[in-house]
């Protein structure tokens, strides 16, 4: 009866979080699919706007590398609500008449408060999850992110469309306070770790746990997955409508599709990898080849998608390089919370995700400076979407190869009492 309780505890913290997630997408989002309307009232080019794009990510890594460090020490649920309330209060400011700076300046903050979001709410998770059942939960919070952005997008561009683009933003603050509230009244810590995790070592140095071949992949898979991510976050609104010729409501409704797909691939993969652990497959193949392939695939499909004749092929592929990578997301964590002692997860994981979306920092503005530079608008999306698909593959094909975590974890067990004298 406990036992049942407990899950059932578990289940509800992955609904809160998940809608926690919803939030933190919809943020992120609101930018590009505001993209045209912004860049035409405060009259940017698209490098300026590259360089907005660009702006979210100046601290996001820095911030998920400190609160990483700092929930090993503190209460995951305080440090949640603490990037609610930040994500919540940096809308409002949009509810006024502004200019780039303002505009910079609270997407830096913004960044600050969410960088550390999806590492946090997934050791949160861990706590009430052995390792062979996180997965699915892990999944799940990720793609609160797709279902926040598939649910809210049409929402905001009708917002954007009837009122204004500073409209949407206020929005977006008014409900992050609702789910601040919410959580400070039913958020709750897990109990600890579970016996499965007894098996790691007490502590590892960091440096040994950093340089580790397996660690090293998973940072190229992250990086490489979240670089198209990055563009499609601030680039895709404005791509279907400077380049491919829709209009501003059309291109709104079709900015939720990568989430879809993106949340159709993720939450099958986690379920696909969680059944080919049952069945007896190795995490190498049932997390690290799972990653590494559908990498590749998404890279080979962003490199073919300038060479097709057709408006909705060029669509397809785009979606598909953005959507395959996006598997690992939900695995990589998993992966490193397989290798890694509970009481350093949390830092690990800040770490992981601070080097992976390190690409949001290039990506976008990267994408206007090609914009700016190209003959046509058509021409610089293709170069910068082809830029993609290079940095997609060469992630894919990095953890293909050495995302191992059996024989790092072997590694590591056997010095074992080497690293506990070493503390």
């Amino acid at each position: 009866m406990q036992a049942q309780k407990t899950l059932g505890k578990a289940w509800a913290i992955v609904a809160l979080l998940f809608g926690f997630m919803m939030i933190n997408f919809a943020d992120k989002v609101i930018v590009g699919l505001a993209g045209v309307p912004i860049m035409t009232d405060l009259g940017l080019t698209p490098k300026q706007f590259g360089l907005v794009g660009s702006s979210f990510f100046l601290l996001f890594s820095v911030s998920a590398v400190v609160t990483g460090f700092l929930v090993n020490r503190i209460r995951s649920k305080w440090a949640l609500l603490a990037m609610g309330l930040v994500w919540a209060l940096v809308q409002f400011p949009m509810l006024g008449t502004i200019g780039i700076e303002t505009l910079i300046a609270c997407r830096i903050v913004l960044g600050a408060g969410e960088g550390p979001a999806y590492p946090v709410a997934l050791h949160a998770t861990y706590k009430w999850f052995p390792d062979d059942k996180r997965t699915l939960p892990g999944a799940i919070i990720s793609q609160g992110a797709s279902v926040g952005v598939i649910i809210v997008v049409p929402l905001l561009s009708w917002i954007i469309t009837n009122y204004s683009w500073h409209t949407a933003f206020g929005a977006l603050g008014v409900v992050g306070l609702l789910w601040v509230l919410i959580w400070a009244i039913w958020g709750e810590e897990g109990k600890g770790e579970v016996a499965a995790d007894s098996t790691a070592a007490d502590h590892i140095p960091y440096r040994t746990l950093l340089m580790s071949p397996t660690n090293l992949a998973s940072w190229c898979s992250y990086f490489g997955a979240y670089f198209g991510l990055a563009l499609i976050l601030s680039w895709f609104t404005p791509w279907l409508v400077t380049a491919l010729g829709f209009s501003q409501t059309a291109a709104g409704q079709l900015t939720a599709l990568p989430f879809l797909v993106g949340f159709l691939v993720v939450i099958s993969g986690s379920w696909i990898s969680e059944w080919m652990m049952r069945c007896g497959s190795t995490s190498r193949v049932a997390r690290g080849v799972l990653v590494g392939s559908a990498l590749i695939l998404g890279g080979l499909a962003l490199l073919a998608a300038p060479y097709v004749a057709g408006i909705g092929l060029k669509i397809i592929l785009v979606l598909t390089g953005v959507a395959l990578p996006s598997i690992v997301y939900p695995i990589s964590p998993a992966i490193l919370a397989e290798i890694t002692p509970p009481g350093q997860r949390g830092a690990v994981l800040g770490i992981n995700s601070a080097v992976g979306t390190s690409a949001g920092v290039v990506a976008p503005y990267l994408m206007g400076s090609v914009i700016e530079g190209a003959a046509s608008a058509l021409e610089g999306y293709s170069l910068g979407f082809s830029v993609c698909g290079v940095v997609t593959l060469v992630g894919g094909i990095i953890g293909l190869l050495f995302l191992r975590p059996e024989p790092q974890r072997a590694r590591f067990d056997m010095r074992k009492p080497a690293a506990v004298q070493a503390t």
